[in-house]
């Protein structure tokens, strides 16, 4: 069945012009002369064999005719517009999922493993936040990915991904290398030891997992990051504690050594959103999140 419509572009000159009340409002917002929405108005008249203005003093009044197809031709463009926004968007890629995780966490474990992340999870974008403290409300992320502990704040949903594991890590070049890495854990009591701010319960933990009891387990150089932490390890300043995950690399590559292997002590590794968030990405990057966890990975 044929239709006939009025041309689009004089209809959306009149929408303009009976909406704003004026032909050079109506101009300017359309990007074309005075001249050119009066022509179209003219036209659509001459089409109708009726007037859709009338002069009313120095402005313009609309008709019952105009009125009519004003509306008509508003809700018209209206729904044109939402359903071609609509499917723009539907074009453009999923933003980004904006992941917080402290410095050393990003540094040492998730760069390492994007490439794979990318292969496997083709779909997700990820936007990393480094971040040494998170907020309940995770302000500007949608998730985060960190080493903790319950209690957890009562306004986040937690994903559990595997134990921590913790252990005292030295460097080869450390001064008393040769007399540690036979003792007994015993022996780190009078070790030159290195902790971090972030973590002061990790010494203490590690220390009562072996039956040791100290009141000085954070005695020793302290770091605000464990990046630096680690890094003072390697250079042979004391013995660090460390979880095993963050310092993998360092043990294949020969830069540390932990002769007396990882514990846990209840940290755990967790992907948290905010509670009630429907976030159908945070599944997915939570078990995979899992699998890179597991031992032998």
């Amino acid at each position: 069945m044929s239709r006939t419509l009025p041309p689009l572009n004089a209809l959306r000159a009149f929408e303009a012009a009976a909406r704003l009340g004026s032909l050079s409002r109506a101009a300017a917002e359309l990007h074309v002369t005075h001249g050119a929405i009066s022509r179209h108005v003219r036209s659509l008249e001459e089409a109708l064999g009726a007037p859709l203005f009338e002069r009313e003093g120095r402005g313009l009044a609309l008709t019952a005719r105009g009125l009519r197809l004003r509306d008509a031709a508003g809700d018209a463009f209206a729904t044109l517009q939402a359903t071609w926004g609509a499917l723009q968007r539907a074009r453009e890629p999923a933003a980004a999922l904006v992941l917080g995780c402290p410095g050393s966490l990003l540094a040492r474990w998730a760069i390492p493993r994007l490439e794979r992340l990318s292969a496997e999870l083709p779909a997700l974008t990820l936007h990393f936040s480094a971040r040494e403290g998170f907020d309940p409300a995770l302000s500007g992320l949608d998730a985060a990915l960190l080493l903790g502990e319950a209690p957890w704040p009562s306004s986040w949903q937690v994903h559990a991904l595997a134990p921590e594991r913790i252990g005292p890590v030295l460097s080869p070049r450390h001064a008393q290398l040769a007399a540690l890495q036979d003792a007994p854990p015993s022996a780190l009591l009078g070790a030159p030891r290195l902790h971090t701010r972030s973590r002061p319960q990790a010494w203490p933990r590690w220390f009562a997992a072996h039956g040791l009891e100290t009141a000085d387990a954070n005695a020793g150089t302290g770091f605000e990051h464990l990046t630096y932490l680690l890094e003072a390890a390697v250079a042979g300043l004391g013995v660090a504690i460390a979880p095993l995950e963050l310092v993998q690399a360092d043990l294949d590559q020969g830069r540390l050594a932990a002769p007396w292997g990882f514990v846990e002590t209840g940290g755990q590794w967790a992907l948290c959103t905010t509670r009630g968030s429907d976030d159908a990405r945070i599944p997915a990057l939570a078990a995979w999140l899992r699998t890179e966890l597991q031992p032998g990975r």
